[in-house]
């Protein structure tokens, strides 16, 4: 067998998790390498806002502890997590942590950020970690190119790369936002030799800055990574995973893993077969943010030798809304914030969610609205002229900086819609007009008393935080009236950052089979197994987390097994 064909750990997928695994294998001993799919590397993780949700981590300010950890993933998931894959969860993330730490990886905790269910006792904030933004020309030279760039959603003006900080403070205007703004401004534009190379930002930041470091760390340590490489399927001998076939530029390539595979491919979430199959209500494969090359390729190809799922039928939701792409017939998929003087309603015309709630409790909304009415999926955003004019409405930038008048033409009335009234409003949209009218009305009672008894928008940290609350706006910072005309509405679908569902794990990450037990040497991580959480989402990096953490681990059982496998035969 040929050094290039043979490996002791074959990572499928070149995400945060898939990185981290091989990263973390080679430093064990291991002769690892890295295969991806599309021309680009960083999947999913390349794109999201980078945060890993890691309770207990050494960063984090005031300590915390399992038992209230445990506590408060008990109430957001109803009971609904394997004990055991959650003990080392905690465990193994903290020791994750450190070892990105002493391998030089920069760290720092996204202080203010509650937890998603912050109402609830322990959720409290600061358990999720960012790696420090970083020079990625300098760090990385010309294989920068060759990582996906990040979403639209993460970089200003769709160009200037920002953290959640900065993006925060210009959006709202907070003190310093003009300063923070033009500093962005000329580090980008001073930098002559490299604009007149690229329009990409060499800044590195959120998703980019973690995926940037990990791939910083595997070409210190000449770990290959093979791009354009599709997988096939697992190579089995006498029950053992052995390694896997795979199509390269057309060609058929085999490798030997002689101590794992390790699947980090992602979730289904482009297999529009699968949702349908699988998802509880009706969703596209065009409405997810996560990448086209993610088709559920690991869940089936380690199907195929028996091994398990489960929780297909989840999705880490994320209300969105189909922006017009460039050329025809193409969308771009953009999340839909929810800011003052707006609301939410079904096409009956009627509120059905706390709109300022996170994303993935905002989906589950959407669908448990939308199997008691069947008018949720899609459904609307209502909002004024001082929502437009101040706040980021979709894909639309605030009307300050992006008047009506230089929206395309061909956008009116089919992703954004504008009336003098809300009556003509309900007409152009087809939403009932009577009902609108008084959803309307008492919204605007409630922003005037501060107070939404009907979904306690507002009441949380999160709503005032992270959810689209502005500081400025009170006695409520979620809660503005809807008066001011023209008035506008944009159709918000059930849109997802990836499928949660996935192959069924053990507690070191070994793929499950039918039978109960472990398939030997195969491993998943990331979207491709089932999440820890099950069916909740419990704070900012709750994809990352467990996919950073579970990588860890696989890469160090399979170093584990090896090392047994050679005191036995020494024995």
């Amino acid at each position: 067998m040929s050094k290039e064909t043979d490996y002791d750990v074959i990572v499928v997928g070149s995400g945060a998790g898939g990185m981290l695994a091989a990263i973390r294998a080679h430093d064990l001993g291991l002769r690892s390498v890295v295969i991806e799919k599309s021309p680009l590397f960083g999947g999913t993780s390349a794109i999201s806002g980078g945060e890993f949700w890691i309770p207990g981590n050494e960063l984090m300010a005031g300590g915390d502890s399992d038992e209230v950890v445990k506590d408060y993933l008990r109430q957001t998931s109803g009971g609904d997590i394997r004990p055991e894959l959650l003990e080392r969860y905690l465990h193994a993330g903290r020791e994750m942590v450190h070892y990105l730490l002493s391998i030089g990886i920069q760290l720092e905790p996204h202080e203010g950020t509650p937890d998603y269910f912050s109402e609830l006792p322990g959720g409290v904030g600061g358990r999720s970690l960012m790696v420090v933004p970083f020079d990625g020309a300098a760090a990385l030279g010309d294989e920068l190119f060759k990582m996906r760039p990040p979403s639209p959603i993460f970089s200003l003006l769709d160009r200037y790369a920002i953290t959640a900080n900065e993006g925060g403070t210009i959006a709202l205007r907070l003190p310093g936002w003009r300063r923070t703004f033009l500093r962005l401004l000329a580090s980008y534009w001073l930098n002559i030799p490299w604009r007149r190379k690229t329009r990409r930002d060499r800044r590195l930041t959120l998703g980019g800055a973690l995926v940037g470091s990990l791939r910083k760390a595997m070409l210190d340590r000449a770990i290959p990574l093979r791009l354009n490489t599709e997988l096939m399927e697992l190579s089995v001998t006498d029950g053992t995973v052995t390694g896997a076939v795979f199509r390269h530029l057309g060609q058929e390539l085999r490798l030997t893993a002689r101590c794992g595979v390790v699947l980090a491919t992602g979730g289904f979430e482009h297999n529009q077969s699968m949702r349908e199959q699988h998802f509880p209500a009706p969703t596209r494969a065009e409405w997810s943010m996560a990448p086209g090359t993610n088709a559920g390729d690991g869940i089936r190809a380690a199907q195929a030798v028996g091994g398990a799922a489960e929780l297909l039928d989840q999705a880490n939701w994320w209300p969105v809304t189909l922006l017009p792409g460039a050329t025809n017939n193409t969308l771009v998929t953009h999340f839909m914030f929810r800011n003052p003087h707006s609301l939410c309603v079904n096409r009956l015309g009627k509120r059905f969610v706390d709109e300022n709630c996170s994303y993935d409790r905002f989906g589950r909304a959407m669908i448990a609205d939308h199997a008691a009415t069947g008018a949720t999926i899609p459904s609307w955003i209502v909002f004024d002229a001082d929502c437009r004019r101040n706040y980021l409405c979709g894909g639309l930038l605030p009307g300050r900086i992006e008047p009506d008048d230089r929206l395309p033409l061909e956008w009116w009335d089919t992703y954004v819609f504008r009336a003098e009234t809300l009556a003509g409003l309900a007409r152009k949209t087809a939403v009932n007009e009577t009902t609108l009218l008084q959803s309307v009305e008492r919204m605007n009672q409630h922003a005037a008393a501060g107070k939404d008894p009907d979904f306690g928008r507002g009441d949380h940290p999160y709503d005032r935080i992270l959810g689209g609350g502005d500081p400025a706006v009170g006695p409520n910072p979620c809660l503005a009236p809807v008066v001011k005309p023209p008035f506008y509405a944009m159709r918000i679908f059930l849109g997802d950052l990836g499928t949660k569902g996935g192959l069924r794990t053990d507690a070191d990450a070994r793929v499950m089979s039918s039978r109960g037990v472990p398939i030997e040497r195969l491993y998943a991580v990331g979207n491709t197994a089932a999440s820890v959480f099950r069916n909740c989402y419990p704070g900012p990096g709750s994809t990352l987390g467990p996919a950073m953490t579970f990588a860890f681990v696989a890469a160090t059982h399979i170093a584990q097994r090896k090392a047994q496998r050679g005191q036995q035969a020494a024995a």
